[in-house]
Order: structure tokens, then sequence, then C-alpha cells
């Protein structure tokens, strides 16, 4: 009898043991499958082997394939014997690159930048994973170059070096069939989209449907730097023909060749490609890039309160400029809240232009309480110069988006301005703390103006040259520091030189790159979930770049990271989208991280969250299933 207690006490206590075990188990894999890494090297099904796996750059790895996947997918042969490591590929590839770079030119017109993108887009035909791996690794040489500055000359070019299709075009022609257009592309998931209809292409005007180059470079830095699988990135031009004369007389021009849809037509296109795009993957972020002004705002308006949309133009350059404003207080030894009292002329009235201003305005009215008192009173602190000089309410048919700005009658007259006023005159009377370029008119900040920028009120003026391509900027930072002074904080949209100003002293280049913003923006919206990607989140986002940068490096005029840090910066800043995301209640969730587990974390956990949905260019294992 008490061999059958004792036995009964033993399962009694192993059966407490195992519960406990059990809800250890339990807790574990809850943790575990809220922070799993979804984006990780796990096995792949594909439906394909031999050559078809060869020639796709999504699987392919070319001598990289493992002997037992070589036959496993019937590889076997069809590859020199030695398998080589992921590196020893790149360690190849870097060699034949230098090696190339030269000889890739197409002649003395053709420079080596568009020389470098032609390999490098070689390498993205054939395996992406390695093209991938190879632009993180040195992406401080060669985002320049899938990006800006060199897509401007892509995109200028692309009909002549169109070799393989990339990204899906959908034109005036295709009117009432995108709805089934949009499943001939091969991916059942999408999560990033950039579209743009080619109508301003940076700053060089209407390319036309050659405008997809934007597109894919913008989307090569989303997964570079974001870590978006680039399975489920899409390039999209959107061809209503185009108003370029040279374009349309072109022979070998590769878009239609008509003019442009213009009002009502011209909506109905856009409205049909939204409604495809978000029936089939109705989870999925769309980038509006370079619609020309009067359609940047107005279609912004249009979408952005029913789908997960931002146009980078407006709200990605005007984040970016923010956080390199709040810098340039910073900079001058003074805190950020000191914002609201600087002084900024602004040179460009157009999408970038209106958009910085918004955003700026928007940050000095939080700053100074958030109510509409301080909403006008942040509105005083801005002078907006177009082609016709400084824009007043006296202006006859003004912009809607620039009538806010619009300086009144009577302010101007104390200043000793007047509707119109020239640029220099604006400078010399207002004495700024901060001259903003948007203009996309190289040279605009001339000697005249740089000379007038001397007499600044501020002890540190700041000059941002943000216009693109590099010769759009409005001035080059070597001019800026020069004839303003060693003093100053430069910044500009394209990269610049430091300058040596002698001594050992050097005065920095900062280069306000929408990069630093757009990818987490992204990123952040699509882990958080939210339906919208709202004002809060974007004001998240530049307040996270902002303040990444560390005191001492401000105070030495730098304002803006390297770019070599675009990992983490992202990272970060991704991380901000999603806690905004969560305090506004607008987060859901991603994947197996629902809305309501997504509220329990908290900034560490969220990083970590970010992280771990990051992709990460790895050769994954392949297993071949039969369709």
């Amino acid at each position: 009898m008490s061999n059958f207690y004792s036995q009964l006490r033993l399962s009694s206590s192993i059966g407490k043991r195992l519960k406990q075990r059990m809800e250890t188990m339990t807790t574990m894999m809850i943790d575990r499958r809220s922070f799993t890494t979804t984006e990780g090297s796990r096995p792949i099904i594909v439906h394909k082997r031999s050559l078809d796996i060869l020639h796709d750059p999504w699987f392919n790895k070319g001598t990289a394939f493992s002997m037992t996947e070589r036959d496993r997918l019937d590889l076997r042969g069809l590859l020199p014997p030695n398998v080589m490591t992921s590196q020893q590929q790149i360690d190849r590839f870097m060699v034949d690159l230098k090696r190339l770079e030269v000889q890739a030119r197409d002649g003395p017109s053709d420079p080596n930048a568009l020389a470098k993108w032609r390999i490098l887009n070689r390498l993205h035909d054939r395996n992406e994973a390695m093209y991938y791996k190879v632009l993180i690794d040195n992406i401080e040489e060669y985002a320049p170059i899938v990006y800006t500055p060199t897509v401007g000359l892509v995109c200028q070019k692309y009909s002549g070096l169109f070799r393989r299709p990339r990204g899906m075009y959908f034109s005036a022609a295709d009117r009432g069939e995108m709805m089934s257009m949009v499943y001939n592309w091969p991916a059942e998931q999408v999560d990033m989209i950039v579209v743009t209809d080619g109508s301003r292409i940076l700053g060089l005007g209407d390319l036309g449907v050659q405008g997809i180059g934007i597109a894919i470079g913008k989307l090569d830095l989303y997964v570079a730097a974001a870590g978006i699988n680039p399975q489920r990135v899409l390039p999209v031009m959107i061809d209503v023909g185009t108003n370029n004369e040279e374009l349309l007389k072109n022979p070998l021009y590769l878009g239609l060749q008509e003019h442009r849809l213009d009002g009502e037509e011209y909506v109905s296109v856009i409205d049909e490609f939204m409604e495809a795009v978000f029936t089939r993957w109705p989870h999925v972020i769309v980038q509006f890039e370079d619609f020309q002004s009067k359609w940047a705002f107005n279609l912004l308006q249009r979408y952005r309160n029913t789908y997960r949309m931002f146009n980078d133009d407006v709200q990605g350059t005007a984040g970016v400029a923010v956080a390199g404003l709040l810098g340039a207080v910073r900079a001058q030894g003074r805190p950020m809240i000191d914002f609201p009292k600087q002084k900024i002329v602004v040179a460009g009235a157009g999408s970038a232009g209106l958009g910085v201003v918004n955003a700026a305005r928007k940050t000095m009215k939080r700053m100074l309480g958030n109510n509409e008192s301080a909403f006008e009173s942040a509105r005083s602190q801005f002078w907006v110069v177009d082609a016709k000089g400084l824009i007043t309410e006296e202006r006859e048919n003004i912009d809607p988006g620039a009538l806010p700005f619009a300086r009144k009658t009577t302010e101007i007259g104390r200043q000793g301005l007047r509707e119109g006023a020239s640029l220099v005159e604006v400078v010399k009377q207002v004495k700024p703390d901060v001259l903003l370029g948007l203009s996309a008119v190289g040279g605009l900040f001339s000697r005249e103006v740089l000379e007038a920028l001397k007499c600044s009120t501020s002890t540190r003026p700041a000059i941002f040259a943000m216009s693109n391509p590099t010769q759009n900027a409005e001035c080059t930072s070597e001019e800026a520091f020069s004839i303003v002074g060693d003093n100053v904080v430069f910044a500009s949209g394209s990269p610049f030189k430091d300058v040596d100003l002698g001594n050992g002293r050097i005065g920095h280049s900062n280069q306000g790159n929408n990069m630093y913003l757009f990818p987490g923006i992204g990123l952040g919206t699509l882990l958080s979930g939210s339906r919208i990607i709202s004002d809060g989140m974007l004001q998240a986002a530049a307040e996270c770049l902002a303040a990444y940068m560390k005191e001492e490096d401000v105070l030495k005029g730098i304002i803006y990271p390297s770019i070599s840090s675009i990992r983490d910066i992202t990272t970060q800043v991704a991380a901000a989208v999603v806690k905004e995301a969560i305090i506004e209640d607008l987060a859901e969730g991603y994947r197996e991280m629902d809305g309501r587990e997504l509220k329990k974390l908290n900034e560490e956990e969220i990083l970590t969250f970010v992280k771990n949905n990051m992709w990460n260019p790895v050769y994954p294992t392949l297993v071949y299933r039969k369709d």
C-alpha cells in the first residue's frame, strides 16, 4: 500500500514537472513566434529545375549551388565542379568590376558611373541575392550608382539601355484591363510598389516611359537599406504619353508616342491602377515618385486616407529636409526646440519645396503648442520665392499650395520688399538663418545671393542646395564655404566632396538624401500594419533621423549620418514609425504579430521585431516540388 502511494506521489510530481515544462515551452513558443525571423534563410519551394533555375535571378546561385542541390535540382554537369562560397563569388565579381569599369564605356560620352551601372545591372539580371550583397556591403560607393545622381542619366538613356524587363508597365492603352493585368506579375505577395508616370524625373523633366529607371533604383534601396524581400517589390511605370517632343520624334523610344493625358482622363487611369493593385495585394504600400507638381499634391490628397501610400517627393524630401533643419539648429549650439525662431528663405514652390515648408511649419506648430495660433505664428517664418520672385498675397493666379505662405502686404512693406522681389533682395532684407533650395535650377545661389547671406543674423547660417541631380544643385559646397565663410552649414541633395578649409579644418558636405527616410517609412508602415501613413508617422521618422547624430558631430557641421550606416538608420526610423503607429492606434500588426501583441512590446522589443523582419542576401536552401 505504501508502495502504491509513493508511486502515486511520484506520478503526481512527474505530472507537475511535465505541466511546468509544457507551460515554459508554451511561453517560449509564444516569445519565439513573436520574434521569429520571418525573413531568414528558411527553405524555399521552387517549381523549376535545371537551366530554368540558372536563368532565374530570384533563385540562381551560380557556382554556389551545393552538390546535393545540384543533384536535387538537376544541375550536375551544368556548372563548373568547384563549389564556391558567396564571398568567393563576390571577390571574383569585384575584381571583374574594377577591371571592366573602363572597358564597359560606350566611348567618351559614357561616363564611368554609367559603366558601373551597366555592370551591376547585368549582375542584377542573373543573381539577385549576390547583387544585393554587393550593394549592401558597398552601399556608400554604389548608392550613387543605382540611385541619384547616376539614375538620372540612366533614365535619360533608358530606351537604349533596356535589355530585359523589370517591373510592370500600365499605359493609357490598357484602360479597362488593369484589374486582370496585375495577375500577370508572378509574385503572390507584393509588399512595396514604387510608381511613376515619368512626368518629372528628378530635375530632368518629362522622360516618359524611361522614368521606370527611378522606380527600379528606389526599390533597390528598399531592399538594401530596409531589407524588403526583393521577390516582393514591384517597380511600376504608368505611361500616359509624354510632352517631350524629342521622345515623340525618336523612333527608338519605347513608350506611347502621344501627348500626355490630362484632367479627368488622367485621373481615371491612376484610379484604375490603384484599385487593381490593392485588389490583388490589399496590404501593399505604394510610393508615388516623380509626378509633376500639379498632380503630386492632388493625388496624395486623393488617396492618402484610403490606401497605404505616400509621395516621397512631397513627404520624404520634406522629412529629410526637416531633419536637416533641426540639425542646423543644433549646429548653432541651440536646442531643437528653438527651431520655430529660424527665419527660412525657400527657393522653389514646386511639390518638393511646398512639401518641405508644410512639414517644417507643422514641426514648428507642434513645438509652439500645437494649436491654431501656433500654426499661424509658424507661417511667418517662411519667405517663398519662385521663378516670378517673392510670393505675396498680391500674386495673381497663385498656386493653392503656395497660398498659405504668401506674405502679407503689410509685412513685406515693413521689410522693404514687394511682390516678385528677387531672391537676392529677399536674402538681403530678411537676413535668414537658412537658405533652402528646391528649385531644380542649377547655380541659382549665385555669388551675389551667397554674398547677401553673409549678412545673416545667424552665427552659423545654413545652405540647403537640395535639387537633384548634381547639375541642378543651387550651388556647390566649394562655392558655399568660399563665399559665405568657413562657419556655414552645407547640405545638398546630390553628393559633393568635403572642402579643405586649410589648417586641418574641413567644411563638411552633408547629403540630405531621401534614402535616409523612405526605406524606414516603408518598412515601419509594413510591420506596423497601419492602413494609412499618418503625418505623425512621418514626423516621427524625421525626428528620429534628426536625433540620430551625436552632439560632437553636429557641432562640427555634420547634420546627416554616413550612408554606410543606412541599414542601422533605417532600423531606427522603422521602429520610430511602428511606435508612432501604436501611439495613434493605427497598428494592426504583421503576420504572426497581431496588433494586440505589437502594443505589448517595449522600445527594445520593437527594434528586435524590426531587425528580425529585414531580409538579408543569404542563399536559401531550394527544394523542388512539381506544380
